[in-house]
Parts: C-alpha cells; structure tokens; sequence
C-alpha cells in the first residue's frame, strides 16, 4: 500500500511529462525489472517507466552454492518432471515404455498421436525436439500448435495459432508475460539455448486496427518448456485499443562474447542481479533461482535454497522438496498472491498440471513410508503405566509402539544395535553392526523393552546381508549395510501385516534437510555413566555444520555431525546402526543418518557422527531396486 500511496502522488507529474513527450510507436518495455515498474504496468498500463538503477541483491546468492551449477535438472534441488528421472542428481530422460499409461492422449507436433503426455515428453527429450501440441486423440491437420513472431523494430510481436482458435491470436502482454516465457519463446523459434534478452510489452494500435487483433491468448511458462504448447494458455480475450501484447527480443550473443558485470548464468547468460531469486527462470536454466539464501518480488523461498513463483504455490504440486509450497496456511493466502486459483481455471484453455499431478499420485502412492500409524501409537499394554524418565545425556523414554521404523538387530540372541525399516524386506543399519553371517542374526519389530516382548512384536530371520563394499572399519568410512529379510512361507512378502510397524522413507537428495534442523536420535544405547538401558530411548539433536573443524581428518564425505557441541544430547554405545529421523514441512519422516561414532557419550565439543544416508541413495537403489526406495523423484 505504501508504494501504490507514493505512487498515486506521482501521477499528477507523470501525466504531465507524459502529455509532453512525443507519441512513439510500438514502444516496448522489459518486463520484471523492477517492483515500481509492476506496480504501474498494473495501475496505468498505458504509462512506461525506465526502472530506477537498484543495489544488486547479490547478498540473497549463495557464491558457494554457484560452484556447484544447479539447474532445473538438479534433482538435488528439484523435482523431476514425470518423463524424467534423478539418477545420480540430475535429471535424465525416461524411455517412453517406462512411461505409465495414464492421461489424456496427446497429439505431436509431427501429427502423430500418443497414448499420455509422458510418452510424448520422453521421446522429446531424448530426441531434443519439441513433440508436444495439445491434448486430442484427432491429430493432424490444422490443429498443430504453431508460434509466429512478427517482426518490429529491434523485437518481435508473439503469436500463436492454438487448437479450437481460428487463425493467429496475439499474446497477452500482461502479468504472466515474463522472461521465462520469452525464453521458451527464443529457444523453440530462434533455436537459441539462452532465450531471450528481454520480455517485452508493446503497443499495437498504431501498427494495427482495433479490428484486426480483437483478442489474445494468456501465456504462463515455468522456463522449462520445449514451446509454448506446453505453457499454460488462457482462453482468448477480448485485445483493447491501448492494451499490452507480448513480445520478445532474443539473444543472438555467444558466451562469453558480452562482459557480465552482474549474474552470469549457467548457460553463460548475462542477467541482472534484480532478476535472481525473484522466482521467475530469467536464465533458461533456472539457475538464478537455484542458489538463494532469500527472495525478493514476492518469490516463495524453499529451504533448499530455491525460489518459486508464487502462482506454484497451493496448486498441490511439491515444488520445494520438502513440500513447504503446499501447506495449508499457504492455499488460503494464494488469491492475494495471484488472483484466485478457481478463476484462473475457469479461464484456462490449456494446461499440464492435472497430468502431471496424476502421474505423481499414482507413482507416490506405490511406496508407503515416512508415516506412522497414529491410530495405533500410544496403544498401551501394560507396559505403560510409568513415568517417563529423563536421560542423563538427554534423551527420555519411548512409548510403546512410538518409533514405528525402529527395529533392534538381534546377533546371537543378544541386541547391539538398532536399524531402520525401509519397507518390504530391507532394514538399514550400520555395517559396524553387522557380519557377513546372515545366520546369526534376527531382526525384531515393534520391540520397546530389550528383555521382553509386545503383543506386536515380531521376529524375522535374515536371508543377507549386504556391506558397503567401502566400508573401513578403522576409520568407520561407508559406515553402512542393507539387511534383507527372509521371505514368509506361503505369503507375499517377509512381515505379516502389523500396525505398529511403519517404514522411514529414504532421502534421495543431501541437500533435503540443513545444518540447524532439528531431528530425534533413537536407540538402547548406554548413558553416560555406562548403565545399559532396557526401554528404548529417544532425544532431539540438531544436525551440526561444518562437523571437519571438530573431527579434523577423523571426518569424511559422507558422514554427518548431530547433537549439541555441550554435550547434553548424544548417541551412545549400543545405539549402533539406529536411525537419525528428519521430518520435513509435509509431516514426511527420513532417515537422515545412522548412528555410527563419536568421541565417547556426550563429550562436549564433539558431537556424534552419523552416516549420511542421502550421499548412499544410489548405492541403496541400486540393491533394493527402483520402486521398494523412490517414493519422489523418480
């Protein structure tokens, strides 16, 4: 409200010094350059300002971050798009049959019919084509998606012919208009990786009759599209006198050809710092929203360091990794972010968000993890009538049924060490915990007390045991293992039915939950005195940056420091191989870490140090196989 109050004091001198210039004909001006510019183009869209110089916002980059050339095929960042898959952080195509046989049939650019979006997109993106023209089982003809520019100036007037629309219908240079789009626009058109220079805003009365152009299509791009088929359009509507009409002017430069004084993009595109973290792909690549320690304009900030726009935000796609994009108290704001989600539907011709958000659904829905069953936790047995009892290193006693994924690794009837249920036949643990000798040992589910047993509890041979092929027992390096259970006579599966057992999921990304995050530690590790425990513990720790700096050559990739450098909260001995959970903003628990050393219990200035199961997500696919471990991202 301030800027719109300043503003409306302004206008009086702005209409006089617009009064007196002369008229000009197709003046374009850049889109997204500035928050005064915006807030005009919405109040006087007839009124074009050259935006003020503003302080680069260099300080919302992270410059460490950059090193790494993040883009919208960083998995690590990102979600994959459903003919798409993250293997080994990036995103790479799919091949078509992997494709699920769900959605709308589509029609291709080259007339041809196929059976889902999927199908069409993973041929595209292994043959690098644009594939995708609109949803129909009909194809061919004159409904073929086509973009037209038209020449003017030193830019280029949009149009586009669209399935159900006679003939060319100009683009709406409105609010969606952007550079993401523009870039789409150059990449198709002009066969430039980098995009476009600039989104431009033009008038047309002066080149064209009110009759000529009587409507135009809305236009709203991410910046990853092939073309703008695969945007979201707008129905048609109706092109007023003064009104807007986008254009673009595409960048002809080779890298490194101009001298970038500002945000050199990984595709060697020249930006403005106002342009990064804003939330909008101004690069091409996305990587000026990939690398920010906040946003501006609006943008929503994950927590993994990317900006979103805010139209992502409540359209019940995950966006952020750990879906902070789609809590409630987000969706009810949405309307004062961009208009009203209902409207925008009514008004909308074309999009692909119901089939992608389809494809997500059903693939999610395949792996059941991260949740407990609160319908069953705190059922009590006998059991639970005590009080809960403080640990000395800070930790308190579970409930009963309370850490649904714990599990107790049994060796020789005795119980050393802890492990994750992954779901189906695997447990995780630490490789310290464990021998090549499936025999020996037995996995236990649903265990409180050591020494005796629930009427859920459960108790599961072990068919094998797979150990890091790197693991290093003197300097605990790969500090990892797989168990696989024996499977159930006559059934499917190794574990009947049990509503106290519930798997962790399993992160695929390093970067799904930071240095600060508070996660909880269990086990039936000893205190600090040394007395064994026979209730099963937990405690909160928080994940520790930079962990070297204690540890010193002691630490290494793969490893992770968590507790507090006061030593009050701590993994001991015997909580070997247990989980270190994180819960991200959608209530989804991973298992984070695996208890794996430290400098005795609870020391202060050394911290426990965990397995980083995220560094081991290939290593653990490539054992369990595809579908038991992706619940995202596949």
């Amino acid at each position: 409200m301030r800027n719109i109050f300043h503003l409306l004091l302004l206008l009086p001198l702005l209409l006089v010094a617009a009064a007196e210039s002369p008229p000009e004909e197709s003046v374009p001006h850049t889109i997204g350059q500035h928050q005064m510019q915006q807030t005009m183009d919405v109040l006087w869209p007839h009124i074009h300002l050259q935006p003020p110089t503003a302080k680069p916002p260099s300080d919302l980059v992270s410059q460490e971050c950059l090193k790494k050339s993040y883009t919208h095929l960083s998995c690590a960042k990102v979600f994959c798009p459903p003919w798409r898959r993250c293997i080994s952080g990036q995103c790479v195509c799919k091949l078509p049959y992997q494709c699920l046989r769900r959605g709308r049939p589509v029609c291709g650019m080259d007339g041809r019919s196929y059976f889902s979006l999927c199908q069409a997109q993973a041929i595209a993106c292994r043959s690098k084509t644009v594939m995708f023209s609109h949803y129909g089982s009909t194809c061919g003809g004159n409904g073929t998606f086509k973009v037209h520019l038209e020449k003017s100036g030193h830019h280029e007037v949009v149009l586009v012919e669209v399935d159900g629309l006679q003939g060319k219908t100009l683009v709406c240079g409105d609010d969606w208009w952007d550079t993401a789009a523009a870039n789409v626009v150059c990449r198709h058109k002009k066969k430039i990786a980098r995009g476009a220079v600039a989104a431009l805003r033009v008038k047309q009365h002066e080149r064209h009759t009110e009759g000529a152009w009587p409507q135009c299509v809305r236009v709203r791009c991410t910046g990853s599209e092939l073309s703008l088929a695969e945007c979201t359009l707008s129905k048609p509507q109706s092109l007023l006198l003064n009104s807007d009409v986008a254009a673009v002017q595409c960048d002809h430069n080779e890298p490194g050809e101009v001298v970038c004084r500002e945000f050199r993009c990984g595709n060697g595109k020249c930006v403005s710092w106002e342009q990064a973290c804003n939330g909008i792909d101004d690069c091409g690549d996305r990587s000026d929203e990939m690398c920010c320690k906040g946003c501006h304009r609006g943008a929503f900030f994950c927590k993994t360091g990317v900006c979103i726009h805010p139209h992502a935000l409540g359209d019940k796609i995950r966006d952020c990794l750990g879906g902070e994009d789609e809590l409630h108290t987000l969706t009810q704001n949405i309307t004062s972010l961009d208009s009203t989600v209902e409207s925008e539907k009514e008004a909308v011709l074309s999009h692909l968000k119901d089939d992608i958000l389809d494809v997500r659904n059903v693939t999610e829905s395949q792996l059941h993890c991260g949740i407990p069953n609160m319908e069953y936790i705190y059922k009590t047995e006998e059991e639970t009538r005590h009080t809960r009892v403080k640990r000395v290193v800070g930790g308190e006693e579970a409930l009963p049924t309370q850490i649904q994924w714990q599990v107790a690794v049994v060796e020789d009837g005795q119980i050393h060490c802890g492990g994750a249920y992954l779901g189906g036949c695997w447990v995780l643990t630490a490789a310290h915990c464990v021998r090549p000798k499936p025999k020996a040992f037995q996995i236990k589910f649903s265990i409180w007390k050591k020494l005796s047993l629930l009427n859920t509890t459960d108790i599961v041979p072990v068919k094998n045991i797979i150990i890091h092929q790197d693991y290093n027992p003197s300097t605990y390096q790969n500090d990892i293992a797989l168990v696989q259970l024996k499977e159930l006579n006559l059934m499917p599966g190794c574990l009947k039915p049990n509503p106290a057992v519930r798997a962790v999921c399993v992160p695929w990304s390093t970067l799904q939950f930071q240095p600060g995050s508070t996660c909880s530690i269990s086990g039936w590790g000893r205190n600090k005195v040394g007395d064994t425990a026979n209730i099963l513990k937990w405690a909160n720790v928080t994940l520790i940056e930079d962990c070297g700096k204690y540890y010193s050559d002691r630490f290494y990739e793969g490893m992770e420091c968590a507790g507090d450098l006061e030593g009050k909260v701590d993994s001991c001995q015997g909580d070997s191989g247990g989980p270190l959970v994180c819960t991200d903003a959608s209530g989804m628990s991973y298992v984070w870490g695996i208890v794996s050393w430290g400098e005795k219990c609870g020391e202060v200035g050394f911290p426990g140090v965990y397995t980083k199961v995220a560094h081991y997500f290939e290593w653990i696919r490539f054992h369990m196989g595809w579908q038991a471990v992706t619940k995202f991202n596949q």
